[in-house]
């Protein structure tokens, strides 16, 4: 078991693999490496047949270079530390302090690895890692990182993390969690609980009741409350971790209730068209009429209608009757005269 200590104090204790399932799992490594070595090697021959000595030995040994310290660690890096060989057995790279590898932790694991399994036959490996308590091999050394386990075999089936509690327990500790003053708590307490209570099904057993214990210890100092007898440590950090969850969110809606709710912003076709003043209407189109002195008004399409006759007034009752005047453009009727030009 390695104590792995992450940036915020919290001890992982993941399971670290050993000599044998490491040695499976680079001998897997390798026979794909030298596997997809052997194919592009034979396919380069017959390709580049034409070459001499010299070219052909460097481009054997760019090839070599490439699939068996290139090609690793690409795969180690965007993996996260998962080759083919450790994602078979359930193996994987990861810092000393338990975070995900990075390039330049891959680049020291293969430029090491790459004399210590192949220049060296994988002697210098094999003995670091039979001698070192975790398992380390020099490659692991110089980068600072350890291959752990991801799956850890449970005996008898797949089991709770926790044992079963009973019911009159929760409900004892649920009125008492109302009244808990939880202020005096800091902040990476907190945390640590929050990545202890998420990692819970990945640690063994034993580490896992010890770390809770050490946590609701120092939880149940800063709150006054002791944690319950029969009650499992993890509960006890769940159930505290719950309440103080509950009571931030109660806040915030009440925070949310108070501030009213937020005014809606009319858009273009929201705003209301503006209506009349209280009594009043509008007053309805009318149709267009013509000019005071009585003209036609043409409309478009139609003809203009022919303008009427004038008309001469009739004479007042009694007045004299004016004779016609005489037209000069025809003659008389019966006198043949016409005037002169």
């Amino acid at each position: 078991m390695s104590d792995l200590v992450t940036g915020e104090a919290v001890v992982l204790g993941l399971q670290t693999a050993k000599l044998p399932s490491r040695a499976l799992a680079i001998v897997i490594d390798l026979l794909v490496e030298f596997a997809a070595l052997l194919v592009f090697t034979l396919v380069l021959s017959l390709a580049l047949i034409g070459l001499d000595g010299a070219a052909l030995a460097a481009t054997m040994i760019g090839l070599m270079v490439f699939f068996l310290v290139a090609v690793p660690v690409m795969i180690e890096t965007f993996t996260r530390g998962r080759s083919l060989g450790k994602a078979a057995l359930g193996l994987r790279v990861v810092r000393t302090d338990g975070g995900p590898v990075r390039f330049r932790h891959s680049l020291v694991r293969g430029l090491v690895g790459f004399f210590e399994m192949v220049v060296l036959t994988g002697a210098p490996a094999v003995i670091t890692s039979a001698v070192h308590s975790e398992g380390k091999r020099l490659g692991d050394i110089f980068a600072g990182t350890v291959v752990v386990r991801e799956r850890t075999p449970v005996a008898g089936g797949s089991a709770s993390p926790l044992p079963p509690v009973h019911p009159h327990l929760l409900q004892t500790m649920g009125h008492e969690l109302v009244a808990m003053d939880l202020s005096a708590v800091p902040e990476p307490l907190w945390l640590s609980i929050r990545q202890l209570l998420g990692r819970i099904g990945q640690l063994d057993q034993s580490v896992m009741h010890r770390m809770s214990a050490g946590l609701a210890d120092d939880l149940a100092a800063r709150i006054g409350h002791p944690v319950a007898p029969g009650l499992h440590p993890a509960a006890y950090l769940g159930a505290v971790l719950t309440e103080r969850q509950r009571r931030e969110w109660t806040r915030a809606h009440q925070q949310l209730w108070a501030a009213g709710p937020v005014p809606a912003q009319p858009g273009p076709a929201q705003v209301p068209a503006p209506r009349p003043a209280s009594g009043t209407f509008p007053a309805p189109a009318q149709a267009p009429t013509g000019p005071a002195d009585g003209r036609p008004v043409r409309v478009l399409g139609l003809p203009t209608p022919p303008a009427p006759a004038p008309t001469a007034a009739p004479p007042a009752h009694g007045a004299p009757v004016a004779p016609a005047a005489p037209s000069f453009d025809k003659p008389a009727a019966g006198t043949g005269f016409a005037p002169p030009a």
